[in-house]
């Protein structure tokens, strides 16, 4: 069982109930990701809504990378507003509202409804985004320290249950309706609504229980709240090289997370062209993968606060560069199944071992806005791994083995830029700064 005292990890007012809820909006959101992200709309939406058209990769890489560029331009304002504010969760409220209402109307798209799918992909993504800034911001007001790390990894541990519990649901009901005789147009919208009532089912106890511990900050005279949101944005990256490794470290993840991201929007479609994987071999794949990716977060978690946020970073970009070659040589399944578990190992160690680093450089006073740069990184990430990979496959002819290749090289330059992050000098600053 978790042990959830932390042994002086949390501040005194933190009750053990606090951090499972935080925890279990991870498990919500989580289904979103897995299901219409990764094993099942985004194979859907290749093979049905644009018919296996030459372009219909690239166009499902395009359309993410759209949502990716609304949060670009929104995330750190939206950070800077809910520092001011102290409003994070009315905020991701609002966010988890959108993304499930997004995720429901997918099921209006059948074969050919290539508008109703971008748009509502681009809704449901955009406000999935922007939540998950938001929910990560209360990371260091649950634990400080070197117990980040590990919070964090029970926080991704637990999103990849819930996204095991999701997919699982998906797959009864998809084998049900395959023996039945239906088409994927027939049962793919209704995994759509499984998962939209899941993720708002599961999110509830985060807003009943967790608390916002933030006050509002006085706004300059005569200042505007939006204004002085922008202003405090203006201030944080006039004075950027005051968290030289933040600075660094946000870069570093521009880098590996578009590796990352690529394979998350990717994995179902890289399987079903390259290896020839069904649906149902596709979703075993990623119910598999989610499970591995759980122990990766969970055990590399505690791994990190004892090693370093920095070194365990390192290692699951050694892992992640591994399972790229794996998978670019791998002529059989079961070959094929061991790069996909490795990835997962690596999946949830690198999210959740990134995410604390951020919270761990992050001055006090300025959490929700840096979680935002956070975001900004790895949207930024989103669209360029994604659109890279799609591109390649496009003007290659379908060759998805050489768009996966390339993907490596994305966690190589990552592991460059991460050397030299001192993460004991900068959380110096980020003390100073609180």
């Amino acid at each position: 069982m978790i042990d959830l005292r932390l042994s002086g990890g949390v501040d005194q007012d933190v009750k053990p109930s606090e951090i499972w809820a935080w925890a279990m909006y991870d498990f919500a959101n989580s289904g979103y990701t897995t299901v219409v992200l990764t094993a099942i709309f985004n194979a859907y939406f290749v093979a049905v809504v644009a018919g296996n058209a030459p372009w219909s990769t690239f166009a499902w890489t395009a359309t993410l990378s759209l949502s990716y560029a609304l949060v670009i331009v929104t995330a750190p304002v939206i950070g800077a507003y809910a520092d001011l504010r102290a409003n994070k969760k009315r905020l991701l409220l609002l966010t988890t509202a959108g993304c499930v209402i997004g995720t429901a109307s997918l099921a209006l798209a059948g074969p050919g409804n290539l508008f109703i799918a971008v748009v509502c992909v681009v809704v449901s993504n955009f406000f999935f985004c922007t939540g998950c800034d938001l929910v990560a911001a209360f990371l260091p007001e649950l634990a400080r320290g070197r117990n980040l790390g590990k919070v964090s990894g029970w926080g991704w541990s637990l999103g990849y249950l819930g996204g095991l519990l999701t997919l699982g649901a998906c797959l009864a009901y998809v084998s049900w309706a395959q023996g039945a005789g239906h088409e994927a147009a027939q049962f793919v919208p209704v995994t759509m609504l499984i998962t939209a009532t899941l993720f708002a089912l599961a999110s509830l106890p985060t807003f009943a229980i967790l608390r916002e511990r933030a006050a509002p900050q006085p706004l300059p005279a005569g200042a505007s709240l939006v204004a002085s949101a922008f202003a405090r944005l203006a201030h944080t990256l006039r004075h950027a090289a005051r968290y030289r490794d933040l600075r660094r470290f946000l870069l570093c993840i521009v880098f590996y997370q578009a590796g990352v991201q690529t394979v998350i929007t990717l994995a179902a479609i890289y399987a079903e062209q390259a290896m020839g994987f069904d649906i149902q071999d596709t979703l075993m794949l990623v119910l598999v993968v989610n499970v591995t990716a759980a122990l990766g977060a969970f055990f590399l978690g505690n791994v990190q606060d004892r090693i370093g946020h920095v070194p365990t970073i390192a290692l699951t970009l050694a892992g992640w560069i591994a399972t790229v070659l794996i998978v670019w040589g791998a002529d059989t399944r079961p070959l094929f199944w061991i790069a996909a578990n490795l990835a997962g190992l690596c999946l949830g160690a690198s999210q959740s071992a990134g995410r604390a680093l951020v919270g761990y450089l992050s001055p006090r006073a300025r959490r929700a806005e840096f979680f935002g740069l956070w975001g900004l990184a790895t949207n930024l990430s989103s669209i360029l791994g994604p659109i890279t990979y799609g591109a390649v496959s496009w003007m290659s002819q379908g060759n998805h083995r050489l768009a996966m290749l390339i993907t490596g090289a994305f966690f190589v330059v990552g592991l460059m830029i991460l050397h030299g992050i001192d993460a004991s000098r900068g959380r110096c600053v980020a003390l100073k700064n609180a």
